[in-house]
């Protein structure tokens, strides 16, 4: 059955970014589609040779500019590579995903040029992987002020603490630290980004165990122990870290609101199928029935919606003209939508959505890391709620 999403996004775009869309879903069912089961199964990680294709794609250089060896392209570009790889399962889409809007975007947006010659044309190639180092064990919705210290030291600083919750840990070469480097600073003006290397002495990784979301993407906790760094390490400008990962995070709730569409789009051809095939009572189909219909359409709807909404942003945000609370906003709704409906497109196919190599448990479980990813929800309410009522918004919890 061909992408019912198509038809909405088809209108939205040019021939040229349609026909790459197009292409990495072909890319998306050869390589993702066909396995994912035996590696859901086998609990495989995304395998190397996944990876290496996607490199080969040019998959994880889409926005590096051509002359670092990228593809030169947008974010528009990741964000359709999001929707196509994450429609059959969203660990695949941020194995790439991440590496490119918080890996490798913090580098572009506040590199400088020798930083920039240094690491992006690996980082194109994807033989080089960051990772973005903003969660704590101690601290999630409240990043502006991060328990990892830096302490100046002669010729550089020293990092010690420890990050969580860090997606690509496992194949990253550096990682992005975000850490306190002024406690009496001001508020969101305290903190520095540093590049460290993965191999640097102190530095440990470890696979965070337990997780049931994205089972095939590499969520890792990394610490310090006293890691020297040089002063040239630092990324963008001391005490200005929380800019950076600010900065970043718009791009990156974007990204995570494809997820989300990604997903309701295989939810909904899944449904879609089914219901049309399952005979039961009087030997007819039970997409007869005016209650399954309702969720089919609502499924409908929200993807409609979502993805016109979401295409609008992104090209709003290459652009230079999108509002800060946009993002976040956009990545709410999704989320939110998308979650809902997966319980409904459970319910009506029945016993058979909780079996695995139906598919439709795998994004009923990811679409949680959505709602929470990128910032809660709960977080990104707040902050959106400022815009509208600017004479307390200083009061706002």
């Amino acid at each position: 059955m061909a992408r019912h999403i198509d038809r909405y996004l088809q209108p939205l775009l040019d021939e040229d970014r349609f026909d790459f869309y197009k292409a990495v879903c072909d890319f998306s069912d050869a390589e993702i589609g066909a396995p994912i089961l035996h590696w859901e199964r086998e609990h495989i990680l995304i395998p190397d040779s996944a990876i290496r294709k996607m490199g080969e794609l040019g998959l994880f250089g889409l926005t590096v500019r051509e002359q670092y060896g990228g593809q030169g392209g947008t974010h528009l570009d990741l964000i359709l590579m999001g929707l196509a790889l994450g429609y059959h399962a969203q660990s695949a889409a941020i194995t790439p995903g991440a590496a490119s809007s918080l890996g490798t975007k913090p580098l572009q947006l506040f590199g400088r040029d020798d930083q920039k010659q240094a690491h992006l044309p690996d980082l194109a190639a994807g033989k080089r992987m960051f990772v973005f180092g903003l969660s704590e064990p101690g601290r999630g919705s409240d990043a502006a002020n991060p328990e990892v210290t830096a302490t100046r030291v002669e010729g550089g600083w020293k990092i010690k603490g420890e990050k969580c919750w860090s997606t690509n840990a496992r194949w990253a070469s550096h990682i992005v630290v975000h850490a306190l480097t002024d406690p009496g600073g001001r508020p969101g003006h305290r903190s520095t980004c540093f590049i460290v290397p993965m191999d640097a002495t102190g530095v440990y990784y470890q696979e965070m165990e337990g997780k049931e979301v994205w089972l095939q993407s590499s969520t890792g906790s990394v610490a310090f122990d006293d890691v020297f760094v040089p002063s040239d390490a630092i990324l963008g400008e001391e005490n200005e870290g929380f800019k950076v990962m600010v900065t970043t995070l718009n791009g990156g709730r974007l990204f995570i609101a494809g997820l989300s569409m990604a997903s309701l789009a295989f939810m909904l051809d899944k449904c879609r199928g089914y219901v049309q095939e399952r005979v039961q009572f009087d030997d007819k189909p039970v997409g007869r029935f005016q209650r399954v219909q309702d969720v089919l359409l609502d499924m409908d709807i929200a993807l409609h919606q979502g993805v016109t909404w979401l295409i609008q942003l992104v090209k709003e945000y290459d652009a230079g003209t999108m509002q800060r609370e946009s993002a976040a906003k956009c990545k709410i709704e999704c989320s939110r939508r998308a979650s809902d409906l997966a319980t409904l497109a459970m319910e009506i196919c029945g016993g058979v959505a909780c079996l695995d190599e139906f598919g439709l448990i795998r994004h009923f479980r990811d679409l949680f890391v959505c709602r929470v990813g990128e910032g809660s929800n709960f977080a990104l309410k707040s902050m959106s709620t400022r815009p509208l009522v600017p004479e307390i918004a200083d009061i706002l919890e």
